[in-house]
């Protein structure tokens, strides 16, 4: 069993797929060019977004929007504890600072209520003026914005909204991507849309940060390649990364319905058994994971149970970012919900091609090794 099938749907788009990125190989126009232009068109189209810039990664849209902003040396930036490395890597390379929040228990996303007392403890007790926010879509289902963009309008702070793992989910109507001054998004090739090595977007609402952004992608140019106002980076998306987006792209709805008739599967199978992932009301998510939480004791000898069934899990993440080697010596916060889901959460194969029959073998194998684990059962009996 995949984890992530990106073979089926590579055969299931192989025709379009290959005319499309054949017809960038014979073009000869390989950086940047229409096809990127039209990627970016076309996805700002679809998140409702007045402006979009492609990327090389999820990691450039992150860093491009700091330096956009201007976040620099000595730049207080909060962000959550639970998410990957780049979300709070970005800071540290401009040479700024992170405070980290704790999340939500349910949601595994920041916690408008503890980032609120954190900015008031922040003020009270130094001098410190915290500068931004980057809000992390976990697992697929966006952050709390009606409440964090509130604290951050009264708090004069910019808000990054970290879409990697959301493309296609929905809060009230508005697309993953839309909230804060920028929205980050990743085309790894195992989110919801993803290409065929790695890639990024940025979303922006101002023509101002959209200039900004396509002058910072390409080493600060100006009007020329070689008329540079300032110091950038070499963050392009390639053309053929483009081609292939673009085919994808018009599947990509009817792929996060067949994700989420998983997740309902899923739901159904494993409830009372776990606890399961909890969508909030006016909310949809795109379950670029499908992460269920069991007791911390009972967490690895599981995933290690259903390896020996042939049934791929993984942990995402074994480690809060607080907790992680480069902030030891820095880091002396407390985040018991952040460091709690790093002990439990565990991650079933979620894509749209799993079938039914799959889903409930993945229940079953979930719930016999659960039974085992209560006997006392060694965890690589099966497998030896």
């Amino acid at each position: 069993m995949e984890f992530v099938d990106l073979k089926t749907q590579y055969q299931r788009l192989q025709p379009q797929m290959e005319e499309a990125v054949l017809a960038v190989l014979r073009g000869g126009n390989y950086i940047l060019g229409p096809e990127v232009e039209q990627l970016e068109q076309e996805l700002a189209a679809y998140v409702g977004a007045p402006y979009c810039v492609a990327v090389a990664s999820g990691t450039d849209a992150l860093l491009l929007s700091l330096m956009a902003a201007g976040i620099g040396p000595g730049d207080l930036v909060l962000t959550t504890a639970f998410s990957f490395f780049a979300t709070s890597e970005v800071v540290g390379l401009l040479g700024g600072e992170v405070l980290f929040c704790d999340i939500n228990p349910d949601t595994y996303n920041l916690d408008p209520y503890c980032l609120e007392h954190l900015i008031k403890r922040i003020r009270k007790t130094t001098n410190r003026v915290p500068k931004a926010v980057i809000a992390v879509d976990l697992f697929g289902q966006c952050a709390e914005y009606d409440k964090i963009e509130e604290i951050c309008g009264e708090n004069d702070l910019l808000l990054i909204e970290d879409a990697a793992q959301s493309m296609g989910a929905e809060l009230r109507g508005k697309k993953a991507g839309i909230f804060g001054r920028f929205g980050c998004t990743s085309f790894f090739p195992s989110k919801p849309l993803g290409c065929y090595g790695d890639g990024g977007a940025v979303f922006c609402h101002t023509k101002e940060d959209w200039d900004m952004l396509r002058s910072l992608r390409v080493h600060g140019q100006g009007g020329d390649k070689y008329d540079n106002h300032r110091f950038g980076l070499n963050a392009r998306l390639d053309a053929l990364q483009a081609a292939v987006l673009r085919i994808k792209l018009p599947s990509l709805e009817e792929e996060l319905a067949a994700r989420r008739q998983l997740a309902s599967w899923y739901d159904q199978g494993l409830a009372g058994l776990v606890k399961t992932p909890r969508v909030k009301e006016g909310l949809t998510s795109s379950y670029a994971q499908y992460t269920i939480a069991v007791d911390a004791d009972k967490r690895d000898a599981l995933q290690a149970r259903l390896a020996a069934q042939g049934i791929p899990a993984h942990v995402y993440y074994p480690t809060p970012l607080h907790k992680l080697p480069v902030y030891r010596g820095g880091s002396t916060q407390n985040l018991p919900n952040a460091e709690q889901a790093a002990q439990t959460v565990l991650s079933l194969p979620m894509h749209p091609y799993l079938t039914k029959g799959e889903a409930q073998r993945v229940v079953d194998a979930v719930r016999s090794a659960l039974v085992r684990e209560d006997e006392g059962e060694d965890p690589h009996a099966a497998s030896n």
